[in-house]
């Protein structure tokens, strides 16, 4: 049976990343070791490590001033990592959810950190519209999609700071104005690669403004005058996110991605809301995520909840369960994810409504 990845991460991964991996794992490079086995120093990997950051810049259309980093640590390093680096006197966070909650909190170890706006109040389930960001905080830090919650900023917001984003679940999903942004990051485990890699882009010149000592692995400048060599990187983890870069380029770059992923959202979203089982968790359609789609059983069918789940496994459909903290459920339509798995899932929607009703 074919099956149907939905999971949040990590996630499905294309074809190709994982059979060009696969051949890596083998035969690395024509060197007849495996790509676990070679020196980072090696000439072949350097050469994998500058290619994807080539490639990152080039589907990014990345300015020049900036630099792209394979890191370790995840986003959760990240949440600590920034404001060491970028914290002088005061930082302003957008809280909206789970995710963006943890980075407040390590910010809060490093300054003076003023939340601008929270949608706490209603389990995160729509995004802050009216807020002032202070024209003194050294930066302001947003999480662009929020993987619990299923809310999405789809916009490159303007600031009067300089602007930080944790695009650990929605990078390459479409363009971004990286211009308007000194650092964005994330983990690799959704549309990029398997767990193991953390991307950084940040600007070059808004370092070197704070006071304090930065531990050496902690310093963005360690990073960027090593180009991500310092110490040795999560090699397998990066080559494979080489290969998804490669394939991204093939299939049309970001903009086309962003059109499957709009089409591929449009035909979930439309079926749950037509449904009589099911209700959208995030009730705006304008703060609903295009990557993360949560929904629930409506209360009259409650009880159904995991006879769903099941009937959708026994059709090949995995990893739409909602995280532990919410309930409910969950597809993730990452970049790599068919359209044929979600028109699948709306089958099976639709199917087990008629076995109910």
């Amino acid at each position: 049976m074919k099956k149907h990845n939905f999971y949040a991460g990590p996630s499905i991964l294309p074809q190709y990343t994982i059979e060009k991996t696969i051949e890596g794992i083998q035969n690395f490079a024509g060197t007849g070791l495996s790509i676990l086995e070679v020196s980072h120093r090696s000439k072949e990997f350097v050469a994998v490590m500058e290619e994807a950051q080539q490639l990152f810049k080039e589907l990014l259309d990345i300015p020049d001033g900036y630099s792209v980093l394979f890191l370790q640590g995840g986003a959760s390093t990240q949440f600590a990592m920034v404001p060491n680096n970028l914290l002088n006197k005061k930082a302003a966070y957008l809280d909206t959810g789970a995710w963006s909650s943890k980075a407040i909190k390590e910010a809060k170890g490093f300054g003076e950190t003023v939340v601008v706006a929270s949608s706490k109040d209603k389990a995160y389930n729509y995004l802050p519209k009216d807020f002032d960001i202070p024209a003194d905080a050294d930066y302001f830090h947003i999480t662009t999609n929020n993987t619990i919650a299923g809310t999405e900023i789809k916009t490159d917001i303007d600031s009067p700071v300089p602007l930080i984003a944790d695009m650990s679940s929605d990078i390459f999903s479409r363009p971004v104005d990286v211009s308007k942004y000194v650092l964005i990051y994330g983990g690799a485990q959704k549309n990029l690669g398997p767990a193991g890699a953390t991307f950084v882009i940040i600007k070059d010149d808004i370092l070197g403004k704070v006071d304090r000592h930065i531990p050496t692995m902690l310093n963005y400048k360690t990073h960027i005058d090593k180009g991500s060599m310092f110490n040795t990187p999560p090699v397998l983890a990066v080559f494979s996110a080489l290969q998804t870069l490669k394939w991204l380029k093939e299939n049309g770059g970001v903009a086309a991605a962003q059109k499957r992923n709009i089409e591929k959202a449009g035909i979930l979203y439309h079926e749950i809301d037509r449904n009589k089982l099911f209700t959208a968790a995030v009730p705006n359609p304008e703060d609903r995520s295009l990557m993360n789609i949560t929904f629930v059983m409506n209360e009259a069918y409650k009880e159904h909840e995991q006879a769903f789940l099941d009937y959708a496994s026994q059709h090949g459909i995995v990893g739409i369960k909602g995280h532990r903290s919410v309930g409910g459920f969950r597809a993730s339509t990452y970049n790599a994810l068919p359209k044929e798995s979600v028109e699948v899932l709306v089958t099976v929607m639709q199917d087990f409504e008629k076995k109910v009703l």
